[in-house]
């Protein structure tokens, strides 16, 4: 059976039909932003094998440890440049969200991907901190706010845990 959960990746689309079939190797991204949003949702689900798969050589940790990826709870693209399946190098600029202990924390990045015998890599970016304001960087989310993932709920009705 199908699993009609949501990707994390927050497309919209059932995980089954987004992101899973890239995780899983049973497809590949065929655009940079396929494989950033394939690479988020790995992040959202701590597959360290992927990340580090879908890394440039160039610019790759050694290892990943999950008990330092945070606990992401959303993404924005805001712009793409490129990155399409007939070119060889693309730009993705997103908004991610993520809780840090009990702070919302935004990250504001434009990463650059390059394509390298017919598959999508992730090589570095820039963090783009000072176009989001300080103040909002960092916030507390109580129990009985809007769940900052997105999905209309109370905070502790849904990510709380």
């Amino acid at each position: 059976m199908i699993s009609l959960n949501p990707c994390p990746c927050t497309s919209g689309k059932p995980y089954a039909n987004c992101c899973e079939p890239i995780l899983s190797g049973r497809s590949t991204a065929r655009s940079a932003l396929a494989l950033m949003r394939s690479r988020y949702a790995a992040f959202v689900l701590h597959e360290v094998e992927y990340l580090l798969a879908t890394w440039h050589p160039v610019t790759r940790p050694m290892s990943i440890d999950p008990a330092t990826i945070p606990d992401w709870k959303g993404l924005q693209i805001l712009r793409t440049e490129k990155g399409e399946e007939a070119d060889t190098e693309g730009v993705v600029e997103f908004l991610a969200i993520a809780l840090v202990g009990k702070q919302l924390c935004h990250f504001h990045e434009e990463s650059r991907f390059v394509k390298q015998e017919d598959r999508w890599l992730y090589m570095d970016g820039d963090l783009k901190g000072d176009t989001v304001p300080s103040e909002r960087r960092m916030q507390k989310v109580g129990r009985n706010d809007i769940c900052p993932c997105g999905s209309g709920k109370k905070y502790k009705k849904c990510c709380f845990l």
